[in-house]
């Protein structure tokens, strides 16, 4: 008997398809204790969460018998993946559910935002009737800007155009084509900051995008800009925001996200021009229903050895090839990861060329490694092994594949070329000892890198004393080097240096190396 354990409350819908499988035997336990929980989880061969139940390294190492983790929704916030890779636990989620809840949330919140509703609303409970104080402003004719066009960014565009709203996106993974198609303008954040009447934003929440926009941010603004959150806390700076509302810079904001919820603090959300929800944008019947039915019919299909579908942490491919492959899979994500943090520009086409023995295999699964390592730091948990490809081709990014038998400097090879509407770059990879990833070359500078942990990836002049001075602002500033590699054209020339660091490197300790003497530029990776 399989054994499924559902830590979360699931829809009946969701339940109902489990319990139609007469060799599955599925157990509802929510609210468990850490502890109750890791007691719980040795009998169960799959678990299924929301958003509530934490899955730590120390649950997951409790398990033994546990294949499949299933999150009903998007976010993995609350799953260790990286633990659950490493004791071969397949982890899935179901990120299409949610989407158009949370586009019409998004509508809802700037209509609501636009038509001061919630006030008004309000004064007419008191028994008042004052119509002069809440004059408010169409949508039709404004400028919205959408950071961020994955499938809820894409729904939210579509409805907007529907009210005669011009539409500008930022997207670093949406093609020129692609957006003409939608019927959108395509251009950069400043862009976006600059010229639009509303702004909302669709993003995960990354290093990269957190406090994304803040005060320097507000400042490129239009005077009575609105701004609308349904996607993750803290990529708009709360601080910041509530800086430019008593500025008078923003004209109000729309909020069903915090850094912290419930917030510790409401000062933001009381704000007599903020439009506040408690996390609403996925809160609909047909939502809850969508990611239950999803997460229990993809649940199903591992338990029953059918088909592996968003799977976050697993290609699909034949269990015995995999093995082999394991550590090409790894190699493919981190290089195609690697080059989307290097690139600039949107990017417009991947070219992808395997070398050596690796091309009697079938490189397909190694690809859409490649894409989802690309897509991931600006998707993260929307884009899988599975819908990679079709994430790319809908963003309109065309897809190369070429493969040479004849062995170059190393015995295997992939090379990953990203072309951008502001040029190309290529990042080489290998195996050392068939399993220790390294980075070989990137553009037209061979390295010896390992693409792990945070990694600074500078361009440089090749002169005396740069190791030295680059250094010494790392241990100003308390922060490890654990490994270096370094590249040149010529003696004298341009250079590239890699070095791995332990930790985060702050914003301000870039600038500093960017300002630095005989420094072209400076970029902090994540792998």
């Amino acid at each position: 008997m399989i054994k499924v354990l559902v830590s979360d409350p699931l829809s009946p819908e969701g339940i109902k398809i489990l319990e139609s499988e007469k060799d599955i035997k599925v157990d509802s336990k929510t609210k468990l204790t850490p502890d109750q929980l890791k007691q719980e989880i040795k009998n169960y061969d799959a678990l299924i969460v929301r958003s509530a139940t934490k899955v730590t390294k120390d649950v997951i190492e409790a398990a033994d018998k546990l294949r499949v983790i299933g999150r009903a929704g998007v976010g993995l916030d609350n799953v260790d993946v990286e633990a659950a890779s490493k004791k071969g636990i397949i982890v899935l989620n179901a990120p299409a559910g949610n989407t158009i809840s949370t586009a019409e949330h998004t509508m809802a919140m700037m209509l609501s935002l636009s038509r001061n509703i919630p006030k008004a609303d309000r004064s007419i409970k008191n028994g008042e009737w004052d119509r002069k104080r809440f004059m408010g402003v169409e949508l039709y004719g404004k400028t919205l800007g959408i950071v961020g066009m994955g499938r809820i960014g894409t729904e939210v565009a579509k409805r907007a155009l529907s009210f005669q709203m011009k539409v500008l996106a930022y997207d670093p993974f949406l093609s020129a084509d692609k957006a003409k198609q939608i019927g959108i303008e395509l251009t950069d954040l400043q862009g976006i900051l600059k010229s639009s009447d509303y702004i909302t934003v669709h993003t995960p929440m990354t290093a990269e995008t957190k406090g994304m926009i803040s005060d320097e941010q507000f400042k490129q603004m239009k005077n009575g800009v609105r701004l609308i959150n349904c996607a993750r806390g803290g990529i708009i700076d709360e601080k910041a925001l509530t800086k430019a509302i008593e500025m008078g810079k923003v004209a109000g904001a729309a909020l069903d996200v915090f850094v912290s919820e419930p917030p510790k603090d409401f000062t933001l959300a009381k704000m007599d021009n903020v439009v506040a929800t408690p996390h609403l944008g996925a809160s609909t019947e047909e939502a809850q229903v969508n990611v239950s039915i999803d997460i229990a019919e993809i649940v199903l299909d591992v338990l029953l050895n059918r088909c592996i579908r968003n799977a976050v942490n697993l290609p699909c491919v034949d269990k015995e090839l995999l093995k082999t492959l394991q550590p090409y899979i790894s190699l493919a994500e981190k290089l195609g990861s690697l080059s989307a943090q290097l690139a600039e520009g949107h990017t417009k086409e991947v070219k992808i060329k395997y070398v050596g023995d690796i091309v009697n295999y079938d490189t397909s699964g190694l690809t859409i490694a490649v894409l989802k390592g690309m897509l991931t730091p600006i998707l993260q948990e929307t884009v899988n092994f599975v819908n990679a490809p079709m994430i790319a081709r809908e963003r309109g990014i065309k897809i190369s594949e070429s493969k040479t038998s004849e062995i170059e400097n190393f015995a295997n090879l992939i090379s990953v070329e990203v072309e951008t509407d502001k040029g190309k770059l290529s990042v080489d990879g290998t195996l050392f000892t068939k399993t220790e990833p390294r980075i070989v070359k990137i553009g037209n500078f061979y390295v010896e890198a390992v693409p792990s942990g945070y990694m600074l990836v500078i361009s440089n002049k090749d002169v005396p004393g740069i190791i030295g001075q680059i250094g010494m602002l790392m241990g100003r500033n308390k922060i490890n080097i654990a490994g270096m590699s370094f590249g040149r054209e010529k003696e004298g020339g341009k250079a590239v240096s890699v070095l791995n660091v332990d930790s985060v490197v702050p914003k301000e300790v870039l600038e500093q190396i960017k300002k630095a003497e005989n420094i072209y530029d400076i970029k902090l990776v994540k792998l």
